[in-house]
């Protein structure tokens, strides 16, 4: 009966320490979305699928490296068994699984205080951008290069810095570009003519 009762405590202390797989499934769901609408970093180019799997990674470690490593300087200090006939390192699973728990949510918490502190910096580029693509449209309009009013739809924009771009809009043959440098953080904004016409992709690819 004794050991009846041992297997009984020991089966019912593992469902009670059954929480951890739930909550990593829930909270990589929650990290996933709020990489993708709160990022940590001034970027447009993660969605939802790149952010769970990006807070996957993240979590495992947190569950499967991080969490031992603590419950066992935990135990450690404690090194009490729990009432209720309870082996020691059933209890050292309850805490591993509490552990855990909670660094899953405070995983969550982290994500959230950095997707927020970081989005003044998101909607400062957004304005900034929009502020280049309204001044490329506006020098345009006033060059009286009817080219160039032809092919807006054809502008290529990259950042070169904060609030600084390189728009570049094609010719009618497609090969021969004019490109602008626009400097948005300048007071009124700078915009002025690149004497290079290299496109935009090949720049990039010089980087």
């Amino acid at each position: 009966m004794s050991g009846e009762r041992f297997w009984t405590s020991r089966i019912l202390w593992r469902l009670r320490g059954a929480s951890v797989w739930p909550v990593f499934v829930i909270t990589t769901l929650l990290d996933g979305l709020i990489l993708d609408m709160l990022p940590p970093v001034a970027t447009t180019g993660l969605n939802y699928l790149e952010g769970v799997l990006i807070a996957t990674f993240g979590n495992l470690f947190l569950v499967g490296a991080l969490a031992p490593f603590l419950t066992k300087r935990l135990a450690q200090r404690r090194q009490v068994a729990p009432a209720g006939g309870a082996a020691p390192e059933v209890e050292v699973e309850l805490l591993r699984d509490r552990v855990g728990s909670a660094l899953l949510a405070a995983g969550v918490v982290a994500s959230l205080a950095s997707g927020l502190a970081n989005r003044p910096l998101i909607v400062s580029e957004t304005e900034a951008s929009e502020e280049n693509a309204r001044v490329v449209q506006d020098f345009v309009n006033r060059s009286g290069d009817e080219e160039l009013r032809r092919n807006i739809e054809t502008a290529n924009t990259i950042r070169l810095g904060e609030g600084y771009f390189r728009t570049c809009i094609a010719r009618d043959d497609r090969d021969r570009f004019v490109c602008l440098l626009v400097d948005t953080e300048r007071e009124p904004v700078d915009v002025r003519r690149d004497p290079s016409a290299v496109p935009n992709n090949l720049v990039r690819g010089r980087d």
